[in-house]
């Protein structure tokens, strides 16, 4: 697979300097990009998968606070997201066709990471919707070394009296042609660029929301709004899916927010309760992106992620 040279946008707080994008072709003919940061003596690499409507410069601070502990890290713009080929004729709603293809991302993603020749071991860390193509990759074989989860969507959020409504129409608006449609409730417009950091579910630190709402002004062509009806019947179909099945035998531990209010919550204490050798740390005042958190919160987390991957090397 020829890697051919990509966008990487440096202009909004880059992050680690010496990032570099790549496409990557899979294996069904869609176009996605692709994201490292090199790291001289790197202990080892971590594959970031990202979160619904994210995108490879997101994580260019994070990219950075690896390398200070000794790891590379490379990420993904998922299909239909970022940079990557979007699926419909309106670029902003996020879609999927059926939520396996994301595992022909991960797929051309491992094969980027061999043609660049990135450090081993590789280690998963992976975020809200990456979370749930992450826990699906680990099941089916993913190399790495050890797996961390930031907020993992394992579980659709609804509130208790739409559930019932939400998983119909998910089924029925596809069926009557509409399967592209934004489900109620949902906009075509990015949540930071529509809605006040006041109150806002992703983070409490006023730097870390500026910088999204920067990026995209800045980069139109990264935004992406809510997801459509397919979407959203897939994830459901995903999620209860990966509910029925053992997690693999892989060192884990996932963060979740103490102010989660994205994913649902009781699938993830019972899927990191039933994890042999894995742990659930609640992280006090974080909200869904712990990653993108303020320092006081996000560095106590990427301290313990350090000690967690390259103690999975020597243990």
């Amino acid at each position: 697979m020829a890697l051919e040279p990509a966008p990487f946008f440096t202009d909004v707080k880059p992050g680690r300097e010496g990032g570099v994008a790549h496409w990557a072709v899979t294996s069904d003919g869609k176009r996605i990009r692709v994201g490292h940061w090199p790291l001289a003596g790197a202990k080892g690499t971590v594959l970031l998968f990202p979160g619904r409507t994210e995108y490879i410069e997101k994580y260019g601070t994070t990219a950075a606070e690896l390398a200070a502990r000794g790891l590379g890290t490379i990420a993904v713009d998922w299909r239909g997201q970022g940079l990557a080929d979007r699926l419909l004729d309106d670029p902003l709603v996020g879609h999927v066709e059926s939520f396996t293809d994301y595992q022909k991302d991960v797929a051309a993603l491992m094969r980027s990471a061999r043609e660049l020749g990135l450090p081993r071991p590789y280690f998963l860390l992976a975020h809200s919707m990456g979370g749930c193509i992450g826990l699906r990759a680990v099941m089916e074989g993913l190399g790495v070394q050890a797996a961390a989860f930031t907020g993992p969507m394992w579980g659709i959020y609804v509130k208790p009296h739409l559930r019932t409504v939400a998983n119909f129409l998910a089924k029925a608006m596809p069926h009557i042609g509409k399967g592209h449609a934004l489900p109620p409730g949902t906009i075509r417009s990015p949540y930071v660029l529509t809605d006040p950091f006041e109150d806002n579910m992703l983070t409490t630190d006023p730097e870390m929301f500026d910088m999204m709402r920067d990026q995209l002004h800045a980069h139109p062509d990264l935004s992406l709004g809510g997801p459509s009806y397919i979407w959203l019947r897939e994830a459901f179909a995903e999620t209860l899916h990966l509910a029925s099945r053992p997690a693999p035998s892989l060192p884990a531990v996932t963060y979740l927010g103490t102010r989660e209010r994205i994913v649902s919550i009781p699938p993830i204490h019972k899927r990191m309760a039933d994890w042999k050798g894995g742990r659930l740390e609640m992280v006090e005042g974080a909200e869904h992106e712990v990653l993108m958190e303020a320092p006081a919160i996000r560095v106590p987390v990427l301290d313990d992620l350090q000690k967690h991957f390259l103690g999975s090397v020597t243990s």
